[in-house]
């Protein structure tokens, strides 16, 4: 089991910049993929960005450039550092845990956190 706790959400204006933080627990943090996702209005969760165990990043077409996704194995914490925000990147943002189990995985989620860019 994968416990995740996300912080840093809030209300900023265009422009602006917030960190989301990730804090996991309960199994080994460096062998798992984690990912940031994004609620969308039709209630899917769309990808934000995501990075492996190795450190391979990647990104949404739409913040590219403008976001940052790293991870701190020590102390277990991912981390997505978000600039130059944008009305349309409103929205509650869940951290993904992606645990190797047999041959396919098994998907930890966050609670969520919600960021709001308005002005």
């Amino acid at each position: 089991q994968v416990q995740l706790v996300e912080s840093g959400g809030g209300l900023v204006q265009p422009g602006g910049s917030l960190r989301l933080s990730c804090a996991a627990s309960g199994s080994p943090f460096s062998i798992n993929d984690m990912g940031w996702y994004r609620q969308t209005p039709e209630n899917l969760r769309e990808l934000v960005a995501s990075i492996t165990s190795g450190g391979s990043t990647n990104y949404a077409d739409s913040v590219k450039g403008r976001f940052t996704i790293s991870r701190d194995n020590a102390p277990n914490t991912v981390y997505l550092q978000m600039n130059s925000l944008k009305p349309e990147d409103t929205g509650v943002y869940y951290c993904n845990s992606r645990e190797p189990y047999g041959l396919g995985h098994i998907d930890y989620w966050g609670q969520g956190t919600q960021v709001t860019v308005s002005s």
